[in-house]
């Protein structure tokens, strides 16, 4: 993965095509595991008798096991080959799909998605590596540009089939659909792609550096997870979480950056247009996927939605990026690419800001409105980045900038999905103590009694009053904040000096 490598011309006509249909769908299925189960949510918490912020730990662990996984897929396929490690991603992603929807317990279900997470997060870019190395020269733009619709496609079809299956079936069918993909894929990858196995070297791993990571950034992930429950630092656990969260962080960034071979290759962020293009993006892509979380759960546990109907409305996102996707790649290769995420993080800003005026009355086309006109702003902020990032490093950095990418871009998923559960969690706590007060002073409950109700039907409205219109406060109340780390994220985006080269995003995943 730290080179390019060449093309392998003996796959031809048939075999080709199917090689490269079971690498697309390879990434279709990883990308589509990490929104299905946003609908979902509500669906298992209720099956598991667990609350909704603790439903979203299925979420944030499958992530920040991908995060972890993904800076040792080079070193993988060094070790053991691009093929083999493929395969067997393919079938243990296979084999943890079965037992996630086998799942009894909330602690199952959680180690079962890190197992996911940590076979799926080779596969998404293995297969953009092999792609490559399958294609030649001259067919590598038709072959990228079908990988790259799987990977837009993907996350509007989650929230679709999340939803349909959750409903229709049962939450465990949204893993089971995973086995017949993955073992198609695996048996695929077994007889096709065989025989373009790259060679195998005794790879040197930072052992040191992979335990520090995995130590503070399960400390954090931990912390941030529990601290709701646990009332944050008054709690020593925390606390001590806490401590070793950021004692670990340090001592990481001190050993990667003295380390001939490191994990992580920090060296990457002494270009200034990579660093602040990686900063705006955790920023922006932090608060956008914490927003795919919400959503849905609001519209199920409040307003009444169906798994099916949250997965509609949220899924609108993406059919403008789909449109907008292609141009946007076109004006990225022509442009500054600044202006251009500066405008695309804006409009994700004021997608949010349209959002503050929802209420617990608004109907399906108030609420899925602002998710398409969100979709058509995504391309402006992914592609652009991406564009920026990777030409402000030199070209043989390019493969270590896009493994730190894809780590922080999915670290900062996980993080901000556990920060805006927790503040979206207690905002409407205040939210509730604020409403009761209001409707506390005797005169609501006159007036349902002048109409004829009994005091136990009365107090059963106005609880279902005071949660569902403390639970729209908080909704919009979140994307207000969403809104202005948007604008943040737009003004970062200026610090960087404009590219000098043209980037090769073949790397990026």
């Amino acid at each position: 993965m730290n080179g390019k490598p060449e093309a392998a011309t003996s796959l031809s006509g048939v075999r080709l095509l199917l090689a490269g249909a079971v690498l697309a769908l390879t990434n279709f299925m990883v990308v589509l595991d990490t929104t299905i189960a946003n609908v979902s949510v509500p669906h298992i918490s209720g099956s598991l008798a667990i609350s909704s912020s603790q439903g979203t730990w299925i979420i944030t662990s499958y992530a920040v096991a991908e995060a972890v996984c993904v800076p040792l897929t080079g070193w993988l396929a060094g070790r053991f080959g691009t093929v083999r490690v493929f395969t067997f991603g393919m079938i243990g992603f296979g084999v943890f799909s079965v037992l996630c929807g086998l799942s009894t317990t909330l602690g199952m279900l959680i180690a079962c998605r890190i197992g996911q997470g940590l076979c799926g997060g080779p596969l998404m870019p293995l297969s953009q590596a092999l792609l490559v190395r399958i294609f030649r020269p001259d067919q590598r733009a038709q072959a990228m540009g079908v990988w790259s619709m799987t990977t837009v496609v993907a996350p509007i079809m989650g929230p679709i089939l999340g939803g349909t299956i959750s409903d229709s079936w049962s939450w465990h069918w949204i893993f089971f659909i995973n086995i017949p993909v993955a073992a198609v894929c695996a048996f695929g990858a077994m007889r096709l792609l065989r025989e373009v196995e790259t060679p195998t070297q005794p790879v040197r791993v930072d052992r040191v550096g992979l335990m520090l990571m995995l130590l503070w950034i399960g400390a954090l992930q931990i912390m941030l997870d529990l601290g709701r429950e646990h009332d944050w630092f008054n709690d020593r656990t925390i606390v001590m979480l806490a401590v070793i969260a950021v004692v670990g962080f340090l001592v990481f960034l001190a050993w990667e950056a003295t380390e001939s071979q490191p994990i992580v290759d920090l060296r990457v962020f002494r270009h200034r247009g990579f660093s602040v293009a990686v900063a705006s993006l955790a920023f922006a892509f932090g608060t956008f996927f914490a927003s795919a979380v919400i959503i849905p759960q609001w519209l199920q546990m409040s307003m009444g939605y169906t798994a099916t109907y949250a997965g509609y409305a949220t899924a609108f996102t993406g059919v403008a990026a789909v449109i907008m996707s292609p141009i946007v790649a076109k004006m990225s290769n022509k442009m500054d690419p600044r202006p251009l995420i500066c405008f695309g993080i804006v409009w994700l800003g004021l997608a949010s800001l349209l959002r503050v005026h929802w209420n617990s009355e608004a109907d399906f086309w108030s609420l899925a409105l602002p998710q398409m006109l969100q979709g058509f702003g995504m391309p402006f902020f992914f592609i652009p980045l991406t564009t920026l990032a990777l030409s402000s490093v030199e070209p043989q950095e390019t493969a270590s900038a896009a493994g730190v990418m894809a780590f922080l871009r999915t670290m900062a998923g996980a993080i901000g999905t556990s920060v805006v559960a927790t503040m979206w969690d207690d905002s409407a706590r205040v939210a509730r103590n604020e409403i009761v007060s209001n409707l506390n002073d005797g005169r609501t409950v006159e007036a349902l009694t002048a109409q004829g109700m009994p005091l136990d039907q009365i107090r059963a409205v106005i609880a279902q009053l005071v949660e569902r219109e403390s639970m729209a406060l908080a909704t919009t109340h979140v994307f207000l904040i969403s809104a202005i780390a948007f604008f943040a994220a737009a003004t970062i985006i200026w610090l960087a000096p404009r590219p000098r080269r043209a980037a090769d995003r073949s790397a990026a995943h």
